[in-house]
């Protein structure tokens, strides 16, 4: 019996997925960083900007006020830290180092963020 042809046998070995160029991974990582920093800052702006909108003046006398928050808001508070870990995952799992540390990094800000953004709304 003959044995297979090499192409036979590389077409039924699973391939492993190449590890994209370091220039690649750097080029994405830098593109990532900016876009990251735009969203915190942004946030970090849209946080201060809400918080002293909300805050009770000093000089007027507190009155009670229904503190309902809808669910979406809840959403988009702890749904960006989420979306941002999954980012870090699946970079993680193309074997892109630096794009993963940036958006570990990026997660991490997130929580942050969601944390401030959780104590000013319960306040």
């Amino acid at each position: 019996m003959a044995s297979p042809s090499t192409d036979d046998q590389e077409s039924s070995t699973p391939s492993r997925r190449e590890r994209p160029s370091l220039l690649t991974d750097i080029a994405v990582a830098l593109l990532l960083l900016a876009a990251d920093a735009v969203i915190v800052v942004v946030a970090g702006l849209l946080l201060l900007a809400v918080g002293l909108g909300t805050a009770p003046s000093p000089r007027s006398s507190p009155t009670p006020r229904s503190r309902d928050t809808p669910a979406v808001t809840w959403l988009i508070i702890w749904g960006a830290p989420v979306l941002a870990a999954a980012g870090a995952y699946v970079h993680a799992r193309l074997r892109m180092p630096v794009t993963a540390v940036v958006q570990g990094l990026f997660t991490l800000a997130c929580l942050v963020l969601a944390v401030a953004w959780t104590r000013m709304l319960l306040s």
